[in-house]
């Protein structure tokens, strides 16, 4: 019997048009076994829900679910989490184009590399459609990692939520949501390596939109230091502030969360590097223990990322001469 996918999508006063091109995108699949499940998350973009109430009216494989509340985008997740039945499951964004294939190739390499999730690369494109770069996740530097237990998938975050396929059984391991939650699409990784482990897609398979309302967005870490030194004074405690904030938002929070998911499976670095990234907070100068960093946190082919990453981590004092002051 063919497998049936549960995508879920979560809308709060999304852009139409966007939406309609990611949903017209989902219902052109070559694949056509899939429930789309929209959650709204009590928008009060009146033409937003009507748009919504059209989709479902017009394709039966479409269950909408208006909240009578906003939730707040986890949580709204969550809801479509617990709604979902499938044994295989994706996650959606609201304002991406699916190539038209990403079902059929994602459920085809899940299911014949017999792994618990299965992501892909993305194109990112501009908020009119035009391609900024054609490999989204060589554009940041970050690997194509497959496998059990890499203490990369706990160390950082390295996999858009969008470009995955998962099993109902990591599904039920991601539930309920714990309090420390802050990235759902990191937890649904990192349980997945625990479990039968990790497999990916180099093609791009979507889409993946930067505009000014993107929540995480994607930006450079040069359009990031631009933001903050526009938004912030320049002197060192200034700086010291951003760098901790980096290191507790994208990197040490991210691994707490995964931590509490951890009971149930043999714990191999993951207390340790929860050290390590709490001692680079307590370094106002310098910290020499660079070995930690490749151990940790290094992957081949990182390049710039790597030299970007060690300056700020490991020579606070070397990152605010060269990415200040200049």
């Amino acid at each position: 019997m063919e497998e049936k996918v549960d995508i879920l999508l979560t809308t709060y006063n999304t852009n139409i048009q966007f939406l309609k091109e990611q949903i017209d995108s989902i219902l052109n699949q070559t694949y056509k076994n899939f429930n789309l499940l929209i959650s709204d998350d009590n928008s009060i973009d009146k033409e937003l829900i009507k748009t919504l109430k059209e989709y479902e009216q017009k394709d039966k494989r479409i269950q909408l679910y208006l909240n009578n509340e906003n939730k707040g985008f986890l949580k709204n997740f969550e809801y479509l989490l617990n709604k979902s039945t499938e044994n295989y499951i994706m996650f959606s964004d609201h304002d991406d184009i699916w190539h038209k294939d990403k079902i059929e190739k994602s459920l085809k390499k899940i299911i014949e590399s017999d792994v618990s999730l299965v992501y892909s690369d993305a194109t990112q494109i501009d908020e009119k459609g035009e391609i900024l770069h054609n490999s989204y996740l060589k554009y940041k530097n970050m690997p194509f990692l497959r496998g059990k237990d890499d203490i990369n998938f706990f160390t950082r975050h390295t996999v858009i939520g969008c470009s995955q396929i998962f099993t109902k059984q990591v599904k039920e391991k991601m539930l309920p949501f714990k309090t420390c939650v802050t990235a759902h699409d990191w937890i649904s990784i990192y349980i997945a390596s625990k479990e039968k482990g990790v497999d990916y897609i180099e093609e791009p398979l979507l889409d993946y939109r930067l505009h000014s309302a993107n929540v995480f967005g994607g930006r450079s870490f040069k359009q990031n230091i631009k933001k903050w030194k526009a938004q912030n004074s320049k002197n060192y405690s200034s700086y010291l502030k951003y760098r901790k904030n980096v290191i507790k938002d994208a990197y040490l929070n991210g691994c707490k969360m995964c931590y509490e998911y951890s009971e149930q499976y043999e714990k191999i670095e993951e207390e340790k590097v929860i050290k390590y990234y709490e001692k680079l907070l307590k370094s106002k100068f310098v910290n020499f223990r660079i070995d930690k960093y490749f151990k940790y946190l290094y992957f081949k082919g990182t390049g710039i990322r790597a030299i970007k990453e060690l300056i700020i981590f490991h020579f606070p004092i070397l990152g605010y001469l060269i990415y200040t002051i200049s």
